[in-house]
C-alpha cells in the first residue's frame, strides 16, 4: 500500500522547481537548444538589423547565426575575443582577452585595433564591454584579480577620435560583466570572485549622493558573467558554472532563474535578446540557447 506525502511535505519538494523558472519574464523558461558552434561562445550580440552574433574565446572566431542556427565565422580577431558589442558607428566592438579593445567591420570582416594599454603598460585582458547614451564605452580588466587581490579594473573610453583611456575603478575582485543603468548614472559590474553585482558611479554622473555598494549576491556557480538590463529596469545575468541566468526586477529582488536542461553544459556565459527570445551563449559545449519571453 502507498503512502500519500502529507501536504506540507509536497509544499517544500515543489520549491526548486518554482524557483527555477520567472513567471513574470518567461513563464516556466523552457530553453531550447538553437544552435551548435563548439568553442568557448563568448559576446553574444544583436546588429541594428536583427542579426545575432557571438564570439569564441578559444580560437578567435566571430561568428553570424543564421535563423536556422548555422554558425559562420565571419572574422577573426587572432586572440581570445570575451565580449561583443554592437556600437553606435554599426561595428562590432569586441574586449579581447589578447589583443585589447577592437572593432569589425562584419561586412569585411576587418579588425581595428582602438586601445590596449594604459599609461605607456599593456592592460592586462579586457572581459565585457558597455556602451552609454553618447557612445562612450566602458570595459572590464580582469586578468590578474581574485576574491584576495583585489586589482581589477573598469575603464571608460569617451566617444571621439582623439579621446583618451580613463580609468572608472581599480579595487575589483574579478569584474567581468557590465551594463548600464537606464538612467547613465550607475554601471553594474560583476564581481566573478566574490559572486555579487556591484553599482560603481558612473564618471558621468550628476547625482552627488551615489556610492558604490553591492546590489546583489549570487548564489551556485562560480560567478557572474554576462548581464543584460531591460528597459523595465530587469536585471539579468549568466551564472558561470550554474548552468542558468539569474533574474532580479527593478528594486534588485530575486524573480528566479532560467536554467538550462540537465543535458547542457553549465558554462553560461553571456546573453542577449533578439526577437521576443533569450539567447544564452554556453561555454562548455559551443552551444547557444533559447527561451521565448513573454513580456
Amino acid at each position: 500500500m502507498k503512502r500519500q506525502l502529507p501536504a506540507i511535505c509536497l509544499a517544500i519538494f515543489l520549491v526548486p522547481a518554482a524557483l527555477a523558472a520567472v513567471p513574470e519574464l518567461c513563464g516556466e523558461c523552457r530553453a531550447e537548444r538553437f544552435a551548435t558552434c563548439g568553442g568557448l561562445l563568448e559576446g553574444a550580440a544583436v546588429d541594428a538589423n536583427g542579426g545575432l552574433w557571438a564570439v569564441d574565446l578559444k580560437s578567435g572566431r566571430v561568428l553570424a547565426i543564421g535563423d536556422n542556427g548555422k554558425c559562420t565565422e565571419r572574422g577573426n580577431t587572432g586572440g581570445q575575443p570575451n565580449g561583443a558589442k554592437f556600437g553606435p558607428d554599426g561595428m562590432l566592438w569586441i574586449a579581447d582577452k589578447q589583443k585589447g579593445l577592437l572593432k569589425m567591420d562584419v561586412r569585411t570582416g576587418t579588425v581595428t585595433p582602438i586601445v590596449n594599454s594604459f599609461h605607456n603598460e599593456q592592460l592586462r585582458g579586457l572581459n565585457d564591454l558597455a556602451f552609454d547614451a553618447k557612445g562612450g564605452v566602458y570595459f572590464t580588466e580582469p586578468y590578474g584579480s581574485n576574491a584576495l587581490k583585489p586589482d581589477g579594473r573598469v575603464f571608460y573610453l569617451p566617444p571621439g577620435k582623439d579621446a583618451r583611456l580613463q580609468l572608472v575603478s581599480d579595487g575589483l575582485s574579478f569584474p567581468n560583466g557590465i551594463v548600464i543603468t537606464n538612467d547613465g548614472e550607475n554601471l553594474l559590474v560583476g564581481e566573478f570572485a566574490l559572486k555579487r553585482i556591484t553599482s560603481l558611479v558612473s564618471p558621468t554622473s550628476t547625482n552627488p549622493f551615489e556610492f558604490p555598494l553591492v546590489v546583489v549576491s549570487t548564489q551556485g556557480g562560480y560567478g557572474p558573467d554576462g548581464m543584460l538590463m531591460r528597459p523595465d529596469g530587469m536585471l539579468l545575468a549568466a551564472n558561470f558554472r550554474a548552468g542558468e541566468v539569474l533574474v532580479w526586477d527593478a528594486a534588485r529582488r530575486p524573480l528566479g532563474s532560467i536554467r538550462l536542461p540537465a543535458d547542457a553544459g553549465l558554462d553560461t556565459t553571456n546573453i542577449a535578446i533578439r526577437a521576443g527570445w533569450l539567447y544564452i551563449t554556453e561555454g562548455d559545449k559551443g552551444e547557444i540557447w533559447r527561451v521565448r519571453l513573454t513580456k
